[in-house]
């Protein structure tokens, strides 16, 4: 069945097709919640809503642009909406920040550590750092997608970038001494 056809019989409510749509696309979109998510069983949670979000308003996608980044920003934004209504970003003076560029070896950490730390840090920095250095959004889309304003995101980018920064080295200088 094409992507067309299939995308029609969910706009029609047909539970096949919508179970159809979940498999084909539910790992793609379980891993951007999981990215955005605290740990696993609130990326599953997540990740059901924005079924739920998608199945609601399939009939709103006009098969202009891509499907599946139609859906990735529906997941996105229902992660995002969880954060919103909770206090996790802090306001801060613009001019007080320095953006702090973190160059990391990628063959001196494993991308599943990398991507372990990077779900360890702050509600508010791990979803900055995601939605700029992962997905490549601007400081002001991330400002206004999180309804913060543009030196909040880039404060809360920097400290996250220290605190990886700071977690690699750590991680490096325990290697390096259980090899001794």
């Amino acid at each position: 069945m094409s992507l067309e056809l299939l995308i029609e019989k969910c706009k029609a409510k047909n539970t096949i097709a919508q179970g159809e749509l979940y498999k084909l696309y539910s790992n793609k979109l379980f891993a951007i919640s999981l990215k955005y998510s605290r740990n696993r069983a609130e990326a599953e949670d997540n990740l059901q809503d924005a079924f739920l979000t998608i199945f609601n308003k399939i009939e709103q996608y006009k098969n202009k642009g891509s499907f599946e980044g139609w859906l990735k920003r529906i997941t996105v934004n229902t992660v995002l909406q969880r954060y919103r209504t909770e206090k996790v970003f802090e306001l801060v003076n613009e001019s007080a920040i320095e953006d702090v560029e973190v160059e990391i070896d990628e063959d001196a950490v494993s991308i599943d550590y990398l991507l372990q730390i990077i779900q360890e840090l702050p509600d508010r920095y791990r979803l900055v750092f995601n939605l700029y250095v992962l997905d490549g959004y601007s400081h002001k889309e991330i400002a206004d997608m999180l309804n913060i304003n543009v030196g909040t995101s880039k404060s809360n980018l920097a400290r996250a970038r220290m605190i990886l920064k700071s977690t690699i080295e750590d991680y490096h200088n325990t290697e390096h001494l259980h090899s001794l």
